[in-house]
């Protein structure tokens, strides 16, 4: 992937939940990403808008724990086809999971995963992105102490997680449970004004520009 292309992770409390299928398979079902949610990120609020995923590459999406790419995904989704181990639907509210199958007969994390859901030791999922930061956003508020971006448009999906701690309650909770998405948005939050510097910089050098003109002019 191209360079520009910035991996970000987002995780959100919402419904995961498991449910009873064929004999060794259990059902997973939930949200791993959220339309028009506001998502503190410590430095600045964070909004997924309406048909973000309307172009979204989803043609290989992982199914993990915790985003651990060290471990062998728990279900896999190929093209969203009936194939795959792992099936889903982007609608009006973002993306949900009409199924992922755990296969709890042979494989203990899945079966670890089944029983925290069940009992409610998980609580929400999160998923891994990329977005070309000076294409995909918008920016408002740059100028005061917590400004938001607005992503209009993701690039690629390549996993959605179960994870232990979905939200982010607080900018010091937001530190210190996922230091990686705080420092993407620092260098997006220094990107995004470094930019607004310079338009504001051009804008005052075309103004005065135009002051010389005419002053010459009226000469």
């Amino acid at each position: 992937m191209d360079e520009k292309y910035k991996i970000e992770r987002r995780a959100y409390t919402f419904d995961i939940r498991s449910e009873e299928a064929e004999d060794g398979v259990r059902i997973l079902k939930g949200r791993p990403i959220v339309y028009n949610s506001r998502t503190n990120l410590g430095l600045f609020d964070e909004v997924i808008e309406a048909g973000a995923l309307d172009k979204t590459d989803l043609r290989d999406v992982r199914f993990l724990v915790n985003h651990d790419t060290s471990k062998i995904p728990l279900a896999r989704s190929r093209r969203n086809n009936s194939n795959s181990t792992m099936k889903f639907t982007v609608d009006a509210e973002g993306m949900n999971l009409d199924w992922v199958k755990l296969d709890t007969k042979n494989n203990s994390e899945a079966r670890s995963l089944a029983s925290a859901v069940d009992r409610g030791d998980i609580t929400g999922m999160s998923f891994m992105f990329a977005l070309d930061p000076d294409a995909d956003v918008v920016w408002e508020g740059l100028e005061t102490d917590h400004p938001t971006r607005h992503v209009m448009n993701i690039r690629s999906v390549f996993e959605v997680s179960a994870v232990t701690f979905p939200a982010y309650e607080s900018a010091e909770i937001s530190a210190r449970s996922n230091e990686e998405a705080l420092e993407s948005a620092r260098r997006a939050l220094d990107r995004a004004k470094e930019a607004e510097k310079a338009e504001s910089v051009e804008t005052d050098l075309l103004e005065l520009e135009k002051a010389k003109t005419l002053i010459i002019g009226g000469k």
